[in-house]
């Protein structure tokens, strides 16, 4: 995507199901934002918290983030990309129907999130769910290191 997007209505919306709405804007992972989702997650499995182990026996030779934490981290086009959605009242994390960690981040990459609709339906006259695909991009990788599906409501 080469310019942000703006989507003034829901009707509108909808008729980007099955695009690419947008790219988030890259962010650095670091090993503070590691230690605090390991606190707050309970998650202290030394390939995430303990630099001096991962030197010597991590295959990655660094910490990595939490799959967990690299979803929390993509999982939003609201918070992530240059995107202007409909107006609405209120908008919530609803699930999501599958996620898949599909590559390792290490501490200090940058990761960002390519985010398309796969489908958008009326829940009733005032609320819509949205169904996201989320791809997750490790700078200067070749593959994806998640594809999700995110589910989210707004109301308007």
């Amino acid at each position: 995507m080469e310019q942000p997007v703006a989507i003034k209505t829901m009707e509108e919306l909808k008729g980007w199901v099955g695009k690419e709405v947008a790219v988030g804007r890259w962010i650095t992972v670091t090993q503070d934002m590691i230690n605090k989702f390991a606190e707050a997650s309970g998650d202290f499995q030394w390939i995430h918290v303990d630099a001096e182990r991962c030197k010597k026996e991590s295959p990655f030779k660094v910490p990595i983030a939490h799959g967990n934490l690299t979803f929390c981290l993509l999982s939003s086009i609201n918070r992530n990309a240059d995107v202007e959605l409909p107006p609405s009242k209120m908008g919530i994390n609803y699930g999501s129907n599958r996620i898949r960690f599909t590559g390792v981040v290490p501490v200090g990459s940058r990761i960002r999130g390519r985010y398309k609709l796969l489908d958008v339906k009326d829940v009733d006259a005032k609320t819509v769910l949205m169904t996201w695909g989320v791809t997750g991009e490790i700078e200067g990788g070749e593959k994806p290191i998640l594809i999700a599906e995110s589910l989210s409501r707004r109301t308007i």
